[in-house]
């Protein structure tokens, strides 16, 4: 039996779920697990970084978070990992889930999870004279949606938003998978970070492990499969007092 189709046999105690955007993206990939989540009877929010610095993204994320009325599942895709590493400390979390996202630990940046593991040569970053980074509009689809269409990549790609690369540098205060039950979603075709690292940043966070077949963009392109884990989170996370 699937994820999916097994989580379908029970219901969940958690309903909230928070979900958190990476870089060169912005909340709009999240459609299609929005809508998934939402007709099993989640109430779902999406948070919208601004991207200028990890304190930012995370103070966006606490705002919502804040907002919530119960117990809530955290989500973050890409460096949306680290942003909720780092508010996923939030007393309304009750499990977090890491979609081909990185994962931190407390002292450590975003740039040091890349150290030792392969590069990825198709994820090409452009950076402005003022210290904030696009994905190479030539290079996109190889690197961020290769299965995707072309219609799809096209949005995501005309859609992105800079990210300012000195967030890539903030050393984390908190590491919240440490003291929160966590799931990993892999992409074993992503070409933004080598599956090694990945793999890495999943294990040693104690996460459920799913592996699907997709790229990086798989919060988009498998939206179905996303949410089907974020399903089995809400039923396996035990609710927290709120």
């Amino acid at each position: 039996m699937s994820s999916t189709e097994s989580a379908t046999t029970s219901s969940p105690q958690i309903k909230n779920v928070v979900l958190v955007h990476g870089a060169f993206a912005d909340g709009s990939g999240w459609r299609g697990v929005y809508e998934n989540l939402t007709a099993r009877g989640y109430a779902v929010t999406i948070v919208q970084n601004p991207l200028t610095s990890l304190e930012d993204d995370v103070a966006a994320t606490t705002r919502i978070l804040d907002a919530q009325d119960g117990p809530t599942i955290l989500v973050g895709h890409s460096w949306g990992g680290t942003v909720i590493t780092e508010a996923g400390t939030h007393p309304h979390v009750a499990g977090l889930v890491y979609v081909s996202a990185l994962a931190p630990d407390a002292g450590e940046t975003t740039a040091q999870q890349y150290e030792g593991f392969a590069p990825t040569p198709d994820f090409v970053i452009d950076v402005t004279d003022d210290g904030f980074g696009f994905l190479n509009r030539a290079t996109f689809k190889a690197g961020f949606a290769h299965d995707a269409s072309d219609a799809d990549a096209a949005f995501l790609r005309d859609t992105q938003i800079p990210i300012n690369m000195s967030a890539f540098g903030t050393a984390l205060t908190n590491a919240a998978w440490r003291t929160k039950p966590s799931w990993a979603v892999i992409a074993t075709e992503d070409k933004s970070f080598d599956q090694a690292m990945l793999q890495h940043m999943a294990t040693r966070s104690g996460a459920k492990i799913a592996t699907v077949s997709a790229s990086h963009a798989v919060f988009m392109t498998q939206p179905e499969v996303v949410a089907g884990i974020i399903h089995d989170a809400a039923r396996s996370a035990l609710p927290v007092a709120v």
